[in-house]
């Protein structure tokens, strides 16, 4: 643009020339041809403006954002926004936009503005739902969690799930609802419809192993963490029996393993119910947010997970230390030492899944630490100490369900079983 303010048509020239180009062009010299036509036409390229700032905003040839992605991924959506209203496209482009720009808000700290920026992309994903499930539900029950709005997280997924069940678990992606449902109604203090979504969950889990179209592996976990909310929630009878029904469809499957390969899937299913499980050890966070319980890694905000990955470090530093005191005082130390392990062997275990399919290698120690300090728990304080000892031993089975270690996992269920008197 010359100093009159009209579009330089040598500019014009060479932007339409390096789009025309048969050779590979950068993001870069794609985003400055799109600034320079879209002066000329704002209806055909204010789009491809916006989408190409957001594509730049990630450098994916070094694997990490753009030192400038913020100020990109600002500038994307002040372009959506720029779109006439009444261009059908304006809605979809803006919602991603907002997208981009709500991850990298959060990335640097400034969690109000990106929850604002949910609360926009939620507005039009309702504007735009035409009887479907309403884009951006669950990115905003997200983020209301991490807030401690758990009231609001669960009215919003109980909307998601009654929109999503009618079309039932062929997307694949129920499934995962379902998960984030359970928790956001339990940390909004629910438990009667908690379990009932539980059981939501159970019921569907079952159908899809039993017709061939989704792993064993998640059946079972799924019987795993409901008996674990049960027994929560005070209800150990019903707990004993929907254990009983995991040590048959267990006892049945270590003989004849999974039927057919399911990818990471099941592993991923695993670590989320880890991850809610594992909450209910941790003291509360006074220091930031806590991850949306229930939901997977992919789904946390930048900075929360941070947090939750980064803190693994100290907790590695406090657990050695409580090592040395409990051995010295294990009225005082052990049993801590025991729950903050735990925290750990979670928080790493979900790390590492998130991260690598040989995540069993780099967590395997941390459950046989744990299974080993609970034992000293159990013969120091039976009282308490045995049933903790079970619950590590069901950790450690469902890991090794994980790892495909199917007959290992068998005999911690059943020891772990044993301890809690409800072997036949």
């Amino acid at each position: 643009m010359n100093h009159s303010g009209k579009v330089d048509q040598d500019d014009i020239m060479r932007a339409r020339n390096v789009l025309l180009a048969s050779g590979r062009r950068t993001p870069h010299e794609e985003v400055d041809a799109y600034r320079v036509l879209v002066q000329v036409s704002p209806a055909s390229y204010l789009p491809l403006l916006a989408r190409g700032l957001q594509r730049l905003s990630y450098d994916t040839s070094r694997g990490r954002p753009h030192p400038d992605s913020l100020a990109l991924c600002e500038e994307a959506v002040a372009v959506a926004r720029s779109m006439d209203t009444a261009e059908t496209a304006r809605p979809h482009v803006l919602y991603e936009a907002l997208d981009s720009c709500q991850r990298e808000l959060y990335a640097v700290g400034r969690r109000a503005e990106g929850l604002a920026m949910r609360a926009e992309m939620l507005a039009i994903g309702r504007a735009q739902a035409a009887g479907a499930p309403v884009a951006g539900l669950s990115k905003w029950a997200a983020g209301l969690s991490e807030e401690g709005r758990y009231a609001e997280a669960a009215d919003a997924m109980t909307e998601l799930v009654a929109a999503t069940l009618p079309h039932g678990p062929a997307s694949g992606g129920l499934a995962w609802s379902l998960l984030e449902w359970i928790a956001a109604l339990h940390d909004a203090g629910r438990p009667s419809e908690a379990l009932a979504a539980f059981e939501t969950l159970v019921s569907m889990e079952a159908a899809e192993a039993a017709n061939d179209r989704g792993p064993t592996a998640c059946h079972l976990y799924s019987l795993i963490g409901y008996a674990q909310m049960l027994d929560a929630y005070g209800r150990g009878e019903q707990a004993a029996l929907v254990r009983q029904e995991a040590l048959a469809l267990l006892t049945e499957w270590a003989d004849t393993d999974e039927r057919k390969s399911w990818s990471s899937y099941e592993a991923s299913f695993w670590a989320v119910l880890m991850s809610f499980s594992g909450a209910e050890g941790e003291r509360p966070a006074s220091d930031g947010p806590r991850p949306p319980s229930g939901a997977a890694p992919i789904d946390w905000s930048p900075d929360a997970k941070r947090r939750y990955f980064d803190s693994r470090h100290v907790l590695r530093d406090e657990v050695d230390t409580l090592a040395v005191r409990a051995t010295e005082e294990p009225d005082q130390y052990l049993a801590e030492l025991v729950r903050l392990h735990r925290v750990l062997t979670v928080r790493s275990a979900v790390y590492w899944e998130y991260r690598t399919h040989l995540f069993a290698d780099r967590v395997r120690s941390l459950f046989d630490e744990g299974v080993g300090l609970a034992r000293q728990l159990s013969q120091h304080d039976p009282a308490d100490g045995t049933r903790t000892l079970a619950r590590t031993l069901i950790d450690r089975s469902t890991f090794y369900l994980a790892a495909c270690e199917f007959r290992p996992a068998l005999d911690d269920f059943r020891e772990a079983l044993g301890y809690l008197g409800e072997v036949n």
